[in-house]
Order: C-alpha cells, then structure tokens, then sequence
C-alpha cells in the first residue's frame, strides 16, 4: 500500500459483518480515505451510513444489488471515474436461507446473490485493484471439497476460468430446480455448494493472476470469519458463545490491512490460516 488516499469498497453491507467491516475499515483508515458502503436498498444504505459512529475515514453509501447483471460494472465505473482505482474490496453480498425455506422456490434468486453475484463482482472490480489492493470474498469453512461427495470434486476442481465456474453452478442450480440433484450426490443444504463455488471462483481467477498479483503485492483470497451470533445463523445452529459481528470483523480486516502472506493467495484463509482445498 502507499501513501495515497485509499478506497475500499464493501457489498452486503447494511448489517451484521458487512456493517462491522465498513466500521473496521472505517476506523483503521485514515481521514484521506473513502469506504463505501453498499446494498440493494438505497434506504438502508442511506440508514447504515446515518448510524455509524464517529470514524476517521469517510464512509459513502451506493446502491448495489450484485443480483442485477449490470451493476458491479456501473459501481466500478464510477469508482474508476473517482479515484482511478481501489483497494480494498470485501465481497460479503449473501442471500440467506432458513431451515424451512424449499431451496427450488429460492434456488435461482440464491445464486444469482451469492454465487453469479461473486463472479460479478469479480470481473468488474479486481481489474480496477491497484498495488497492494486486496480483494477478499467471504466464504465459509464448508467451502472446500472435503465436505462435497468426491464424485462431484471435478465439477469444481481445477477450473480455470470465471466462466467455468459459473457454467458449473448454473449446472448445479438446474439440477436442484428440475429435482435430480436430490437423487444424485449433492447434498440437501444448498449453502455447501455455494460456498465451495465461491472459493472455486477465487482459486480459478487467482491461477490467471497470480504472478502479477504477487509482484504487485495484491492479495486475492476467499475468508472464513467463523461462526457469528445472528438471526439468520441461529435459525440453524446455537450461537450463544459466537462471535459477534465486530469480533468476526477483526481478523477479516486484519488480512485486508496487513502486510500479505503469500501462502494466503488464491486460498480459503481462516483466522490466519490457509484451509486445503482437498481433503
């Protein structure tokens, strides 16, 4: 990173850890930067901004709904048309589901959000990465392949390419919308492969640029932020002793500020440590 104002940029931001990592952002950067806030729904983009604490950096609402085809590459345009660049960028847009939601009613507006929405937002934004950028997607640790049927290791394994990644979830969605995915080795819990996904998509970019990537000091990398005390994650797991959104945060910021690991690049970092892929 330089001496020049930075600009860093979070999606699903409106609450929960989105929220907290614009705070965090917000309150390690300097008065000369700018994070952006961003989310599908201008008024409560408008009220995340309105209710933030006093921080350093300048925090700036934008509508973003990364479902929307377009979208990404109208915000990054105009963040190009800003700054020139940026910094940091924190993919957390996430289309939750609740343990008595039909995943065929929700299948197609869930990978539209977590799954197109990622790849989206990855083809409009690490372009625009400058030196000592970062670009994190938030994952999970259901992301790698240990917790997919091995049969199905190759439909996201060895990708190369954003397309491939999104020709194979849109298999996958179809699959689960014409009803034989639930007669075949995927699981019921639709969330498993989106995360494995996402991290197939940040291991398929980051083989197009890692050299480069490295050299320049850029950081590409899916993270696990744990377990987090929320509604949603409490509709399906005790969370009583989880961390809150803040404390999820710091480690997760702590990667997009420090010096970068390169071991990290391409993986699926949790608290501080690559996670394999296989198992």
């Amino acid at each position: 990173m330089t001496n020049r104002p930075r600009i860093a940029l979070v999606t699903g931001a409106t609450q929960g850890l989105g929220l907290a990592l614009v705070e965090g952002l917000a309150s390690r950067l300097s008065p000369a930067d700018t994070v952006y806030l961003t989310g599908r729904d201008a008024g409560r983009v408008a009220r995340a901004v309105a209710g933030l604490p006093a921080t350093s950096a300048q925090v700036r609402g934008e509508l973003l709904d990364v479902a929307d085809p377009d979208a990404a590459t109208r915000l990054a345009r105009l963040v190009e048309e800003r700054h020139g660049g940026v910094d940091i960028v924190f993919g957390n847009a996430v289309m939750r589901i609740g343990p008595d939601d039909d995943p065929r009613a929700l299948m197609d507006a869930y990978t539209q959000v977590n799954n197109f929405g990622t790849t989206r937002l990855m083809r409009a934004f690490t372009p625009l990465l400058r030196d000592g950028g970062r670009f994190l997607v938030v994952a999970s640790s259901l992301g790698t392949l240990s917790h997919l049927a091995p049969v199905l290791h190759d439909r996201f394994d060895g990708l190369s390419s954003l397309d491939e990644v999104d020709k194979q979830v849109a298999a996958w969605r179809d699959a689960v919308l014409d009803g034989s995915a639930a007669a075949s080795a995927w699981p019921g819990f639709i969330n498993i492969p989106s995360k494995i996904a996402q991290v197939a998509a940040v291991r398929a970019l980051a083989s197009q640029r890692r050299d480069d990537d490295l050299r320049r000091g850029i950081l590409l990398a899916a993270v696990c932020p744990g377990m987090i005390n929320t509604p949603t994650s409490a509709l399906w797991w005790d969370v009583s002793t989880a961390a809150s959104p803040a404390e999820a945060a710091v480690p997760l910021l702590d990667l997009a500020l420090d010096p970068v690991d390169p071991g990290h690049y391409g993986q699926l970092v949790r608290f501080g440590r690559a996670l394999p892929w296989k198992p």
